[in-house]
């Protein structure tokens, strides 16, 4: 009887929360879907039947292919220049420096720091300005004797997106760094050393034993790293504003919906941001749960 009653206080307990959750997500996400199967254009809600036709829309949309290339221009740039950093980083503090502790925070600080913050200050040091406007990174370049270096960053047509991933690498790397870095210290000591009295070098190591061995925090970095690539919207806005070249998913339907009030089109936009996430973090949740039950 009191385990019953155990049971029910439990139930009972977490239910606001089951609740919540089932109204405010999942609710939201079938409203989402209604939405964006309707022809709701304007301030009125109008949910007539619109069938798949405005995903057709979409992917017949000459901006909805500039999106999708932006964004995988992004997400190529942004995940492999976060791991790779990262990854350096944490090789660089694993060979135990002095003042380890405040090179660990301050690689970390960037991450306490939102991407509005970031867009702004990216965007004086990514000032495409030339002559005696020059400021940010093109001054410094230029005081240096590296004019070469110059350029018009997030301007630069077809590749300006893969500017304003420099910004989002130089907020990620950090975390990326204390992934890598928790992985190192959990690999044995003795692996390391058998290898160096078998004559490997460092590179071979860290190449043949902890590289492999770091596999499951380079899937579980890879798919932090994608989701939010995928859903980029304010450092974009913050360092360049809402311009056609660096246009994204989630701006499109941020002015779709709320600027042009096509709220089916806009919805459809969203859900397809939602699938291209789950097609990327189901996987991994599958994989994880398959991997604590086989331990």
């Amino acid at each position: 009887m009191s385990r019953d009653k155990d049971r029910f206080l439990n139930i009972l307990l977490i239910s606001p929360s089951i609740i919540a959750v089932f109204i405010f997500v999942y609710a939201f996400i079938g409203w989402s879907v209604r939405v964006s199967l309707s022809k709701w254009k304007g301030l009125n809600a109008d949910y007539t039947w619109n069938s798949i036709n405005n995903y057709l829309e979409l992917f017949k949309d000459p901006r909805f292919h500039v999106d999708i290339r932006n964004t995988l221009i992004f997400t190529g740039v942004f995940v492999i220049g976060s791991m790779l950093l990262g990854f350096l980083l944490a090789v660089m503090l694993d060979q135990g420096l002095k003042g380890e502790g405040f090179f660990r925070s301050l690689f970390l600080f960037p991450m306490a720091i939102s991407y509005i913050v970031t867009g702004v200050v990216w965007r004086w040091l990514m000032n495409p300005a030339t002559g005696s406007r020059t400021s940010g990174l093109n001054l410094l370049f230029t005081n240096i004797g590296l004019d070469s270096l110059a350029n018009a960053w997030h301007t630069t047509p077809t590749w300006g997106i893969a500017a304003i991933a420099l910004a989002a690498i130089w907020q990620m790397s950090g975390y990326t760094m204390a992934l890598y870095l928790a992985g190192l210290r959990a690999i044995p000591a003795e692996l390391k050393e058998a290898a160096q009295i078998d004559g490997a070098n460092e590179l071979q190591i860290y190449r043949h034993i902890m590289l492999p061995l770091l596999s499951p925090v380079t899937l579980s970095a890879l798919i932090i790293l994608g989701h939010m690539s995928l859903k980029v919207f304010d450092l974009i806005v913050a360092i360049a504003g809402k311009q056609l070249p660096l246009d994204v998913p989630a701006i499109y339907m941020w002015q779709i919906t709320f600027d042009g009030l096509f709220y089916g089109k806009g919805a459809a936009i969203g859900i397809i941001l939602l699938v291209s996430v789950a097609i990327l973090i189901i996987p991994y949740i599958r994989y994880t749960l398959k991997t604590e039950a086989q331990s």
